[in-house]
């Protein structure tokens, strides 16, 4: 109690007491769940030579099923053309060769990084399909079950071209980028958990998993593409398909979008001129391949 001038008591106001904050608990406990979770998930890739984030209690055989089950779902909304055209049959051997070649490769690869190979891709169970429809594109899931699109054979023009792009989606596969990107969307909503629980609005919330997605998964998602060029265009080479065309096939793919896309920071690819960059860069090492395994093809 303090005396004023007038003789009066007058009671001193105290300062209201901060209690804890339970929700600052809770962010702390989801950080570090996200923190076990990214470091006890690491593996390493022999291919690439670097260490990967793949949950591990997802089994090959899992990610067979979940390729196997979105293949079917395709397959039954989608057209496959009549597997005894020129076209089918032209797809299904490039596919053969380059099917033949993905143990060689990822030996090769593995050894470049004093690795030993996994053995990944020998339960594949691989089948392909050519589907009526004017995308330029093509997949390969988990399990090895591919498609392609016959809008893409206008833009590849050639058989070597096509085997590019099939090499660039038979490497997700064989990468694990399925896996990955599984990875990476439970680290994303262990995020959103964290924000809604320690009382973001939902603007804070929304930037925060901007600067996630801009900060984090669109540049892994971009380095996947990459991997996928670099160890697709190998492939592609190791089964005797000239590598060069992968240049203008890309300058082609450009063309053929109008060169209409959102620019690179804010994609899941690469810019074509970024792309094409990287693959003139690639060239001396697939052209080695190249003369390796097709020695009779020598350039």
């Amino acid at each position: 109690m303090r005396q004023d001038p007038f003789g009066r008591q007058r009671q001193q106001q105290s300062r209201p007491r901060r209690g804890f904050n339970p929700r600052i608990l809770v962010l702390v406990a989801f950080m570090a769940y996200g923190a076990y979770y990214y470091f006890s998930n690491q593996t390493l890739d022999p291919v690439t030579g670097e260490k990967v984030l793949i949950d591990r209690s997802l089994s090959v055989e899992d990610e067979k099923a979940l390729g196997l089950q979105a293949y079917e779902e395709i397959l039954s909304t989608e057209r496959p053309v009549d597997p005894n055209t020129p076209i089918a049959r032209e797809i299904r051997e490039i596919a053969r060769r380059l099917i033949e070649r993905v143990p060689d490769i990822e030996a090769a690869l593995a050894a470049e990084n004093g690795q030993q190979p996994t053995g990944f891709s020998s339960s594949f169970d691989w089948d392909v399909n050519v589907i009526q429809s004017d995308q330029a594109n093509a997949f390969c899931l988990p399990g090895g079950k591919m498609a392609v699109y016959t809008g893409l054979v206008p833009v590849a023009q050639n058989e070597n071209a096509m085997a590019v792009v099939m090499g660039h989606e038979i490497a997700h596969a064989l990468l694990r980028h399925g896996a990955q990107r599984m990875a990476q969307q439970k680290l994303s909503q262990v995020g959103q958990m964290a924000g809604a629980m320690s009382g973001m609005d939902p603007q804070q919330q929304q930037m925060v998993m901007a600067a996630m997605g801009y900060g984090y998964l669109l540049p892994y998602a971009r380095k996947h593409e990459t991997e996928a060029d670099y160890v697709g265009l190998m492939l592609a080479a190791a089964a005797c398909y000239d590598p060069r065309e992968a240049v203008p096939l890309w300058e082609r793919m450009s063309a053929a979008s109008g060169g209409q896309s959102p620019p690179e920071f804010q994609s899941t690819h690469p810019n074509p001129g970024t792309r094409i960059q990287n693959l003139e860069s690639l060239m001396p090492k697939a052209l080695e391949f190249y003369e390796r395994y097709c020695p009779e093809r020598a350039l």
